[in-house]
């Protein structure tokens, strides 16, 4: 065999070795002379690890806190005269009706925002009860009372008497990314200090009946009893407070919503200076500029929020808003959404001006507006089923009722989901429900609660009357 021959195989030999040891995993090989060059994809990859959470929930876990809730609820029931048997065939016409009391408990979360014992958590949480039981990760247990609580927002406030207490750290949510990783920790079903991670979904999300809340959307297992306790960032600060999840089933199923944490403390300040909360409004109905509507008016792009219905008599009337109108920013801040008007309008106190930038006839215009007071028993006012029905509605103004010739109804401002489906518009009244007449929120949402899979609505639409039936799923 010739040297060139014996040089030609030991080279191939070689060639032969390096790529076996390639294959067998003892990983890259570098050639005499050449250079690693990193990949594109490494560094992507170091950023997809999964972070350790474990010193998260040590340093911040004794913060969160067990809440239950005992309620006395009343119920009807059936008595038979001693003697008489259920079997027995008078007793349907023996028995009588009777009401008694029994005690229904609920469970929840909520953590430390201060030392000497002030607690945030969900106001359907704790409901109207006067006294609620607050349980530490240390087995401490103290008697809370609710200071006071929100409903728009669903924050509850509640103080225990103690001092020294650990507390959370609360973070800037607009700080916070879509693909972030977060923490969650509360009592899914009773199980206290229970730790759930996963990454924020999206941010500012508007959920149909709960207009005046720029939802954090995660991912995070969140389950009952989940409701008031903190979402944390990767540094350990409380970004939001968990508080409701979409499901068919009552449980997770990868969409949880959270109230930012600003949201949540601005409620609080409120609450500990007047012991109520108010927002602005402008006394106007709004639905979303879709790219054909954008055409029309000749916008640009299809953003801002399309009024759709100006309240007689309100904040938007009296400044010159009408129908029509597209507001694309209030006091500088772009609104890019119908949605962000109603939030945007909520932060700014009441009798305070401000100044709208409005699209009208292919013409920019600034409109000052002085905005008027948003309560719990004003316009508009959120159902409380809006999931089941979908609609955002107020009672009728003394003069809205004689201008349409009516003495009750219910003014819907907005509408998605099970009534949207159906032909419900803003603008329309309702005059009953399931031929019930109604002059309030709360009759209103009743009748829907009283309903099985489907309702009748009677509305007022312009000079037409007509029954709407609403499938709630």
């Amino acid at each position: 065999m010739t040297r060139s021959l014996r040089n030609v195989q030991r080279v191939i030999r070689r060639a032969w070795l390096l790529i076996g040891l390639v294959l067998a995993g003892t990983g890259p090989v570098a050639l005499a002379g050449a250079q690693e060059t990193p990949t594109a994809a490494a560094p992507v990859m170091a950023q997809l690890a999964v972070p350790n959470f474990a010193a998260l929930a040590r340093r911040y876990g004794p913060a969160v806190v067990n809440i239950s809730v005992t309620r006395e609820v009343t119920q009807m029931g059936v008595q038979l005269p001693p003697g008489i048997a259920p079997d027995n065939p008078l007793a349907p016409f023996l028995a009588r009706r009777v009401i008694g009391n029994r005690e229904e408990v609920s469970l929840g979360s909520g953590f430390i925002v201060s030392a000497d014992g002030y607690i945030l958590t969900n106001r359907h949480v704790v409901g109207d009860a006067a006294a609620v039981d607050v349980k530490l990760t240390d087995k401490r247990e103290f008697k809370g009372k609710v200071i006071g609580s929100d409903a728009l927002s669903d924050v509850a406030l509640v103080k225990i008497d103690s001092d020294n207490l650990p507390v959370v750290v609360t973070g800037r949510p607009e700080r916070t990314s879509v693909g972030d990783w977060v923490m969650a920790i509360g009592s899914p079903y009773g199980f206290a200090n229970t730790v759930t991670a996963g990454i924020v979904s999206a941010k500012s999300r508007s959920l149909p009946g709960e207009a005046y809340i720029p939802f954090i959307q995660t991912d995070v297992p969140i389950n009952p009893g989940n409701s008031g306790g903190p979402l944390f960032d990767l540094d350990g600060r409380v970004i939001a407070i968990n508080s409701m999840i979409y499901s068919k089933t009552g449980s997770y199923q990868g969409l949880s919503f959270a109230i930012p944490i600003d949201v949540a403390l601005n409620v609080k300040e409120q609450l500990l200076k007047t012991g109520h909360v108010s927002r602005g409004r402008l006394g106007v109905a709004v639905q979303e500029v879709s790219q054909s509507l954008a055409q029309s008016f000749g916008l640009a792009k299809p953003d801002g929020a399309l009024i759709s219905m100006v309240e007689a008599g309100g904040p938007a009337a009296q400044a010159g808003l009408r129908p029509g109108d597209v507001v694309q920013a209030v006091d500088g801040v772009e609104i890019g959404e119908s949605a962000d008007l109603l939030t945007t309008v909520a932060k700014i106190r009441p009798g305070r001006t401000a100044d709208l930038l409005v699209w009208r006839s292919r013409t920019a215009a600034l409109i000052e507006v002085t905005v008027g007071e948003l309560d719990s028993n004003g316009s508009p006012v959120m159902t409380p089923t809006p999931a089941r029905l979908g609609v955002t509605v107020r009672p009728l103004t003394q003069q809205e009722q004689q201008s349409v010739g009516v003495d009750h109804g219910l003014l819907v401002q907005q509408v998605s989901g099970a009534g949207a489906r159906t032909g419900l518009k803003a603008g329309d009244i309702v005059l009953s429900v399931n031929e019930t007449p109604v002059t309030s929120i709360e009759e209103m949402a009743e009748q829907i609660r009283q309903a099985r899979g489907s309702v009748a609505l009677l509305i007022q639409r312009g000079a037409a009357r007509l029954y709407l039936p609403v499938s709630l799923g």
